[in-house]
């Protein structure tokens, strides 16, 4: 069943389509990409080094990101910590 964050969720432009903001600017590396729903960041996933869409979470309190990797298309509310496929 849906949060009332996923049934929120906007789905705004990348800030960037060349990779994780924090890593680009750091010049490190990451796993998967990840965008914010609610301002278009582009972080990394847990996965990574830098955590980077986690962390925008706990900075920002954006609660929903998706996955914009390619063949991949589930969304996660780190609120509610659900996912939709």
């Amino acid at each position: 069943m849906f949060c009332e964050h996923l049934r929120e969720a906007k789905d705004p432009m990348p800030r960037t389509i060349k990779g994780c903001e924090e890593c680009l600017a750091s010049g490190s590396h990451w796993v998967a990409l990840r965008l914010c729903r609610v301002c278009g960041h582009v972080g990394c996933c847990d996965s990574s080094p830098g955590k980077h869409a986690t962390r925008h979470f706990q900075e920002t309190h954006h609660a929903v990101m998706r996955s914009i990797e390619k063949g991949e298309s589930w969304t996660w509310c780190y609120v509610d910590e659900k996912m939709v496929a």
